[in-house]
Formats: C-alpha cells, sequence, structure tokens
C-alpha cells in the first residue's frame, strides 16, 4: 500500500509495528465524553462519529472473544440507593463489596473491598478455580469484519479485564489490605494469583484465535497505588506470558495505564508489550511523552500526549501549540496521539476537529 493511500487501519498499525506512515495518526479516546452525548449524536457509533472528525478510529476496549462463566458461587446484589452491596457465597466462605454513591460525581464508587483475611483469600481463589473460559469470538469477529479498514479493533484481555495483581489493587483487596496480606501470609496470596493467572491466561489464548491484530487491558498503572518492586514481582511476570502468547500468534499488546508511570516505565518495557497507551503528563499523570520515550526501548511505542484538563481548558492557540510540540518530539518513533486517558464530556467539538487538520498539515 502507497503512502497515498494509507487507510486508518494501515496508518495505525504501522505507526505501532515502527513501519512507515504518511502522518501521525491521531486517535482519540472518547471514554465519558461519548457517553454523554445525545442519543443522536451516538446513533452512528464511534468509528463514524471519528472518521467524521477526521481522526483514526482506535476502537479501545471493543470486544471480547470470550465469556466466563462461574459456578459454585451465589451472587446477589441490594442496596439503599446509597450504599449497594454484592455478596459472594460459597461453600467456603462469602465475600461482601459494598458501593457508595457520590450525588456530586454521579456515579459509584468501592468503598468496601471485600478481601482481607487469609480466609478471604481463600474463598476468592475457590471462586476463580470455579471459573471456566469458554472462547467466544463471533462478536470481536463481526466488530472485526464490520470496522474493516476504517480503523483498529482493540478487544480487551484478561477475566476482569486488567492483570490479576491490579484486579488485586482496584477491586478485590485495594492497596492497604493488599500490602499488609503480602507481608502477613504471601504464599496464600501467590497461591490465589496463580489461579487467577491461569484463568487470565485462557482470556488471551481465547482471544489469540481471532481475526483481531492488538488487544489492551485496563490496567490503570500508577505508582499511586502499586510500587515499581510489586510491579515487577506480580504483574510482570502475567505480562510475560500473554505477550508470549500474543506474538506467537501475530497479534500486538497494548498496555491502558494512565497514572504516575515514571518509575514504572522501565520494567513494563521489559514485559512484551508495544504499545503503552493514554501516558501523560501532570496533573493526570508525571511524566512528559518526549521523557518518556528517551527512557524508553524503540521497540515500544506510546499512545496519548494531550492532558484530559489541558484538552478541557485550552485555547485553540495552546492546543495547536501543544499538537506541534508533540509531532515534532515523536517524530520517527512509534507513536500514536490521543488524548490521554479520558475525555471530559465538554471537550469542545472543534477541538477534536482543529486537531485532525493540525495533523493532516492544513493548519
Amino acid at each position: 500500500m502507497s503512502m497515498t493511500d494509507m487507510t486508518p487501519k494501515q496508518r495505525i498499525l504501522n505507526a505501532i509495528r515502527g513501519k512507515e506512515i504518511d502522518r501521525a495518526p491521531w486517535s482519540p479516546f472518547l471514554a465519558y465524553y461519548w457517553e454523554h452525548l445525545t442519543d443522536e449524536e451516538r446513533a452512528c457509533g464511534q468509528a463514524e462519529y471519528l472518521k467524521a472528525m477526521g481522526a483514526d478510529p482506535l476502537l479501545r476496549g471493543f470486544g471480547i472473544a470470550y465469556r466466563v462463566e462461574q459456578k459454585n458461587c451465589t451472587v446477589t446484589s441490594g442496596g439503599d440507593g446509597r450504599r449497594n452491596y454484592t455478596t459472594y457465597e460459597t461453600k467456603v466462605g462469602t465475600l461482601t463489596e459494598e458501593y457508595t454513591y457520590s450525588p456530586s460525581g454521579q456515579t459509584w464508587f468501592l468503598t468496601g473491598h471485600p478481601v482481607e483475611t487469609e480466609d478471604d483469600f481463600r474463598v476468592l481463589q475457590y471462586i476463580m478455580e470455579n471459573q471456566t473460559v469458554v472462547p467466544h469470538p463471533d462478536g470481536v469477529e463481526e466488530l472485526h469484519r464490520e470496522l474493516g479498514e476504517d480503523g483498529l479493533l482493540v478487544p480487551l484481555l484478561g477475566v476482569h479485564y486488567k492483570t490479576a495483581f491490579q484486579s488485586l489493587v482496584e477491586r478485590w483487596c485495594g492497596t492497604e489490605n493488599l500490602t499488609y496480606a503480602l507481608y502477613d501470609f504471601p504464599e496464600v496470596v501467590q497461591e490465589c494469583l496463580q489461579v487467577m493467572w491461569e484463568k487470565d491466561l485462557e482470556t488471551v489464548k481465547a482471544s489469540a484465535n481471532t481475526s483481531a491484530e492488538a488487544f489492551i487491558f485496563w490496567e490503570d498503572s500508577s505508582t499511586t497505588n502499586i510500587s515499581p518492586t510489586m510491579f515487577e514481582t506480580y504483574t510482570a511476570p502475567e505480562l510475560n506470558q500473554w505477550s508470549r502468547v500474543l506474538h506467537d500468534n501475530g497479534k500486538l499488546l497494548i498496555h491502558h495505564a494512565c497514572g504516575h508511570l515514571r518509575d514504572i516505565i522501565p520494567a513494563m518495557c521489559r514485559t512484551g508489550i508495544d504499545m503503552i497507551e493514554s501516558i501523560s503528563p501532570p496533573p493526570t499523570g508525571n511524566i512528559d511523552i518526549g521523557e518518556a520515550a528517551a527512557m524508553m526501548p524503540d521497540h515500544v511505542g506510546l499512545i496519548g500526549g494531550i492532558e484530559p484538563t489541558f484538552f478541557q481548558n485550552c485555547t485553540p492557540d495552546q492546543l495547536e501549540a501543544r499538537v506541534h510540540h508533540l509531532l515534532d518530539t515523536m517524530a520517527g518513533k512509534r507513536f500514536v496521539l490521543a488524548n490521554s486517558d479520558s475525555c471530559p464530556p465538554d471537550v469542545e467539538y472543534g477541538k477534536f476537529k482543529l486537531v485532525s487538520e493540525i495533523v493532516k498539515g492544513t493548519v
């Protein structure tokens, strides 16, 4: 394919693989922004919406090539509208998680992690042992066919769409409980993790057998909730497994990481991932994209660069200057331009169009 007729899909794939491109891909991440559009605006679907603004659709987290079936565990939910509880009841014990509604944030927050004690870990392990990963590629294959060359479909991986350790951090335990557990009964935690790793790997193998070229996981990596040592000890081994399976099948692995990455980027790059997605300067992250690129090997690329609150509050002139800086800094590197992590709902549509015009050289 010549540079003059490069499709959005080919442009993104070439950028990730370090091959020749006609220009840098511009692939906005519409999380949160999309949900606040009107039904009429969303009717065309994200791919068409992105194409209409002149972007290269990178459909992060679209499609799952498997389903996870649970047995020997009864799940019930209930609450009073302000606090909700989900209970997992098994023959070896019960786990309960608590969610609290924030009126100001208009969302639910996990305020009570279900796993704290040694016995809790054994219950969680039992729940995971009684999960079955069933390949279910039809949805991914249909999305892949529909998108065609108009963009890159990037389905999810993992039982919890992130690594086992990160799911302990974010959902099951929380950083504090997990840290104590790793000191008080590390063998029990490791035994549970091993079961979780095995289930996750089944999702990767099922995904690798589809037509999708690349996959993502919502890792939310950040040294605000894990240390570099934790990452290397408990997260990196699992990612090494994932990357080997995917690369053996000619697939790409994209690591969504939207937090403080400065101290874990070297370790991330040693896991076999192909791209770090949603890298962001302060205040969302703690490192600018040029500095990150300087400490990374050539075979790992970056997606991001436009910090969410900057995108929300900047003037058109400030945005133009930022985009030109990013394009100049990342020229010749594996790079996909994007707003990092998510998009505030009140970002003006004209800003998306402006970036499209800049990358195409019309501004």
